[in-house]
């Protein structure tokens, strides 16, 4: 009899024991989710900024179409990107064309705000300072977002990897999460306004 009772609570604690592993998992996958659509939130503000300030330059960029138009086609690519990865977040091959299509973004607004310093009337209007400085906050809100979705997904891609929670994670399709990096090294500038 005492080894029965001996017996039950070994698989008593072992049960409990891979429960709790379990919901670990479960956890560290939610966590690193909730992560990514903090940085949803913050892209689609800057998705949703990046056309008021392309508004505000077209008056004094008549001819400077060509540069508008690619911002334009950049963040409706980055936007495409970043619905699919909302879909996904941590899937690998949906982080990186997150990541190419913000870094082609980041690249076409760094040459539009180096076309804009060439218009002193544009550098001087307010509504221009106010949507540049606005955008400038927004990409630092980006940045601590991408920040904690790296750390949500390492924490969860540890728990998996890690003894018994890779036996777990094996077992009840825990895939691997991936980090939402930079494409290219470029791409970790962020783009300089300056009204000097």
């Amino acid at each position: 009899m005492g080894v029965l009772i001996l017996l039950v609570a070994v698989l008593l604690i072992a049960v409990v024991f891979f429960v709790n592993l379990y919901n670990r998992l479960v956890t560290g996958r939610n966590r690193y989710q909730n992560a990514y659509s903090q940085i949803d939130v913050q892209l689609r503000r800057r998705y949703d900024l990046i056309p008021n300030l392309v508004e505000s330059v077209k008056g004094y960029m008549a001819h400077e179409r060509e540069t508008l138009a690619a911002v334009i086609n950049a963040r409706n690519t980055a936007m495409s990107a970043s619905r699919q990865a909302a879909q996904a977040p941590g899937d690998p091959r949906a982080m990186q064309q997150l990541a190419v299509a913000e870094g082609a973004l980041d690249s076409t607004l760094g040459r539009f705000f180096a076309l804009s310093e060439a218009y002193p009337d544009l550098k001087a209007n307010q509504n221009m300072a106010l949507l540049i400085e606005e955008l400038r906050s927004t990409e630092n809100r980006i940045a601590f977002a991408r920040q904690a979705f790296n750390d949500a997904v390492t924490l969860y891609n540890t728990q998996r990897e890690m003894f018994p929670g890779n036996l777990i994670a094996g077992s009840f399709n825990f895939n691997p999460a991936q980090l939402l990096e930079e494409s290219a090294p470029e791409v970790k500038a962020v783009p300089r306004v300056s009204f000097s």
